[in-house]
């Protein structure tokens, strides 16, 4: 494998973990959002990652990763009695998101860290090879 290619691959895996953070941050950003029916609830979202190959040089071998897609939680909403309620259906019920901020939180710490061991990798193949250009001189 090229050195060049780690770049590829760190840059791949750093802008997969942006896009994780974009999608924990927009669960968080409504957490406390309300609803009046369970269809217009927000529901808590997590992103799909895919392997990328390389299929060109006809070793299937992988070259990064990237967001397949964003998939929405099937766990139950959060249904809430509260008649006064402005945003209370007809029998009294307010419907919640179902964001947990633990999760959340995790998946934020997590997709940190991947993003920075990404940034660790770019930042020692750069060394290695600064260091390899210098042996020359």
């Amino acid at each position: 494998m090229s050195s060049f290619k780690i770049f590829d691959i760190a840059g791949s895996g750093m802008t997969a973990q942006g896009l994780r953070m974009s999608v924990v941050a927009s669960n968080l950003a409504n957490v406390d959002a309300v609803s009046s029916s369970m269809n217009q609830t927000y529901r808590a979202r997590q992103p799909v990652f895919q392997t990328v190959l390389d299929e060109l040089s006809g070793d299937t071998q992988a070259v990064g990763v990237r967001m397949a897609g964003v998939v929405e939680s099937q766990a139950p909403l959060v249904r809430e009695y509260s008649p006064h309620h402005a945003m209370a259906d007809e029998e009294g019920y307010i419907y919640r998101p179902n964001v947990s901020v633990v999760e959340e939180m995790a998946n934020m710490i997590s997709a940190s860290r991947a993003y920075q061991n990404n940034v660790e990798v770019v930042n020692a193949t750069r060394q290695m090879l600064s260091a390899t250009i210098n042996l020359g001189r």
